[in-house]
């Protein structure tokens, strides 16, 4: 099942504070759809699984937070993609770990870069581990 989130042209939203505050509930809520999958479902932990690190296609596709069963399919994911299955992982395992958003500059572009906080604080970057 796809769920489209469409934004439209919200110049608000380009700049890099609102659009976190926007994606930050976003991918919570994948880390939970991803819980219920752990649990109902025999799921492989992510760095046993296979699954690599890939860069969505420049297609000109919406932006794209991918849940476990498509990530295992597919054999790759981004960093949106990994992080909150490894928090959901995490937090499956009895650890508070949370989604950390990261910014960086490219040039005239702010890019977002998606991490795990680990519940004691330290930062674990799936997909630096995972190819990147």
């Amino acid at each position: 099942m796809d769920v489209l989130i469409s934004l439209g042209e919200f110049p608000l939203l380009k700049r890099s504070r609102f659009l976190g505050l926007f994606i930050k509930p976003v991918l919570d809520a994948l880390v939970a759809v991803n819980r219920l999958f752990i649990r109902s479902h025999h799921v492989p932990a992510l760095y046993e699984s296979g699954v690599r690190y890939q860069q969505e296609p420049p297609d000109g596709r919406p932006e794209e937070f991918a849940a476990i069963p498509l990530i295992l399919s597919r054999g790759w994911a981004d960093c949106d993609d990994l992080a909150p299955w490894r928090v959901a992982e995490l937090q499956e395992a009895g650890e508070r770990a949370t989604i950390r958003i990261t910014w960086r500059r490219n040039g005239e572009r702010r890019l977002y870069h998606v991490v795990v906080r680990r519940g004691d604080g330290r930062i674990e970057d799936p997909s630096r581990l995972l190819g990147m």
